[in-house]
């Protein structure tokens, strides 16, 4: 990136326009955050959250970027949309005609698709949007003042239809963003939110730290943690294993082609950020509607999905394994590698071409698939842990640290790769005009 020149980006309009769309637009969604529901006591609710910072809602919170704390029009963030997209992958599989909607119909298949998960959005959000308004005119703050103040059937019209507008508004600005700007839409509003509650994080921390609530040296062992932690998450997501391809010679009239070596680069987390952001997508669900229902057993039952609960986080390893898998069969397809290669005369050494290619780049791919799926487990769970059992005052563990180093890698990745094709582009112009003076 340094190389490139970081003063490129300002001659180029087309990327600085991307870049000034993409801020524009999490500004939008940050403002956003700040504006409240209707009829909700913000005073009483803001009481309420300051005791539920390292549960389920300060996860729920954090991927919110503090929207959930606040009641705010985006409380529900990107999450339904993230879930409805999570049941349609998963109906993709089992169903042949969405199956055959997604492969063979193109962009017109996949226009659908994108649709059908945008009425699942709609729906998930009305689910969820009635759950929280039903859950608030429950809630009293710890001096006894209520969430609501106006509770009924009227507040939970209001609250749904609030709560509806404003997750539609969230998901059509991530859709902008990946069409008009630059990334990943959707990864980035969940980047923002997180990144967003570190201020107040870090005041909370250093306001203990003032008032001898929590030490120094205990403030250095969290700093140490999460340092390496994040160490961790660089080089993870920066090794690969590289399966060497050998071309093979041909001659095409007078002259010999091929005979050179390559690699196939294959990631140790090859499905990215997606694995965690499901899993806990899928977990907030149940426990966010139990813990909002003011029914009791159902808040009992949300203690199970507490961040430090065994059962939360032995479910949250299988899914973030099983999502690993899911979602590497999905944007990698060992077949169609396979096929290309020998196409093009590219060979595996000690390998037949086509089928025993395909299964030993299948067999190579599920290896490095489970170590992946090991790593993004210990880095999402063991600081989860940590946070809990150490009441840690604010909610950034691994996984928000995973999302955070993820995401803005291939943002800057992105953003190197258009700076570089325009530089090479501008290289073959000014080729193009040497050889016309000529």
């Amino acid at each position: 990136m340094a190389a490139l020149g970081v003063e490129n980006i300002g001659k180029l309009p087309e990327l600085r326009r991307k870049l000034l769309w993409t801020f524009a637009l999490l500004a939008f969604y940050r403002i956003g955050i700040h504006i409240p529901v209707p009829g909700v006591d913000t005073a009483a609710l803001t009481e309420f959250f300051e005791s539920m910072q390292n549960t389920l809602f300060g996860l729920f919170d954090m991927f919110s970027g503090g929207g959930l704390s606040r009641i705010s029009i985006f409380a529900l963030g990107i999450m339904p949309y993230i879930s409805a997209s999570i049941i349609m992958q998963l109906l993709t599989v089992v169903s042949p005609e969405l199956s055959r909607l997604q492969k063979e119909e193109g962009a017109e298949g996949r226009k659908k698709i994108t649709q059908y998960t945008r009425y699942g959005t709609v729906l998930i959000t009305i689910i969820q949007g009635l759950g929280i308004a039903i859950g608030l005119e429950s809630m009293t703050s710890p001096t006894g003042l209520p969430v609501v103040l106006e509770p009924g059937w009227g507040f939970r019209m209001v609250t749904v239809l609030t709560l509806t507008a404003g997750t539609i508004l969230v998901m059509w600005l991530g859709e902008q963003i990946t069409a008009k700007g630059l990334g990943n839409g959707i990864s980035l509003i969940i980047f923002a939110g997180i990144v967003a509650t570190l201020p107040r994080a870090l005041i909370n921390t250093f306001q203990l730290v003032g008032a001898g609530e929590m030490s120094v040296f205990f403030l250095l062992i969290l700093t140490v943690i999460m340092a390496g932690v994040l160490i961790a998450i660089v080089t993870a997501e920066r090794a690969q294993r590289r399966i060497p391809i050998q071309y093979a010679k041909r001659q095409m009239g007078r002259k010999m082609y091929g005979g050179q070596t390559s690699h196939l680069p294959l990631k140790l987390n090859t499905a990215g950020v997606i694995p965690p952001i499901f899993a806990s997508s899928i977990l907030m669900f149940p426990g966010t509607i139990a813990q909002f229902s003011g029914v009791e057993w159902l808040q009992t039952v949300s203690t199970w999905f507490a961040p430090d609960a065994l059962i939360y986080n032995v479910i949250f390893v299988a899914l973030i394994v099983f999502f690993c898998y899911f979602y590497t069969a999905i944007i990698f397809d060992p077949n169609q590698i396979a096929e290309n290669l020998k196409k093009s005369g590219g060979f595996v050494p000690g390998i037949r071409p086509g089928q025993k290619t395909k299964e030993y780049i299948d067999r190579v791919l599920s290896r490095i698939t489970i170590w992946g799926a090991t790593y993004i487990s210990i880095i999402c769970v063991l600081p989860m842990i940590f946070i809990a059992q150490f009441n840690v005052p604010f909610y950034f563990g691994g996984t928000s640290l995973l999302i955070v180093v993820g995401v803005a890698m291939d943002f800057m990745g992105q953003l190197e790769s258009y700076l570089i094709s325009r530089q090479y582009q501008g290289l073959m112009e000014k080729a193009g005009r040497v050889k016309g003076r000529r």
